[in-house]
């Protein structure tokens, strides 16, 4: 059994990472997004609370999604492990998490800089009409600004644009930053360098978690 946590920036390379993991231990990612759309289709008693608050336009907050968590957790396909991503965001949601007797065996860290994440989401270009997607750097398209498949004019969307990166950047740094020193202290923090070829992060992430424990694929 692996109770895991991800952490890193927007745009460190969680998702690719999160992939791996459950393929080597066979267990569920887990996160808050899934996890609320998911509660409001099944009309949970967590999901129709949440449902008020997404249809009134406001942000879930945060004793609702703690709820929705505790619920996910308690469903037959955790009982070997998880894989949390996106939850804690902060450390009253960690503390919370704790509260509920969960026991978490591994923070694993995705350590980006700064400047990195802002070339690596802000090159991102895509194509409103087909859905391709490009990186002005590491996959250009032929022609600038033009899509491949269809020659539709290509976009940057709004999660793309500096200023919308540097906010949540900002937030990523003031509200969950903190986490790494929550778990350090509680000695379940493995940081790993993520400006790398993800082959070479990846092998990283899983050392450390195999070390930890003999389920392996």
């Amino acid at each position: 059994m692996m109770n895991i946590i991800l952490l890193g920036a927007p745009g460190a390379g969680k998702g690719t990472q999160a992939e791996k993991i459950c393929e080597s231990f066979h267990i569920p990612q887990i996160s808050t997004g899934n996890i609320i759309r998911a509660a409001m289709k099944n009309g949970t008693e967590a999901g129709k609370k949440a449902k008020a608050f997404v249809d009134a336009g406001q942000l879930v907050p945060d004793e609702v999604v703690i709820e929705m968590v505790d619920e996910r957790l308690k469903q037959d396909d955790c009982k070997n492990g998880f894989i949390l991503d996106g939850f804690p965001r902060t450390v009253p949601q960690a503390e919370a998490l704790e509260q509920m007797g969960v026991q978490i065996d591994a923070v694993i860290d995705i350590e980006v800089p700064d400047e990195v994440i802002m070339q690596r989401l802000g090159g991102r270009r895509c194509c409103l009409h087909c859905g391709a997607t490009y990186h002005i750097s590491w996959n250009p398209p032929k022609v600038e600004g033009v899509c491949d498949k269809c020659g539709e004019e290509l976009s940057i969307r709004k999660d793309d644009k500096p200023e919308t990166i540097a906010e949540r950047l900002r937030i990523y740094h003031s509200q969950t930053k903190p986490l790494e020193d929550y778990y350090k202290g509680r000695h379940k923090l493995h940081e790993v360098e993520g400006n790398r070829p993800v082959e070479a992060v990846t092998a990283d992430v899983l050392s450390a978690l195999r070390s930890l424990s003999p389920l392996e694929a």
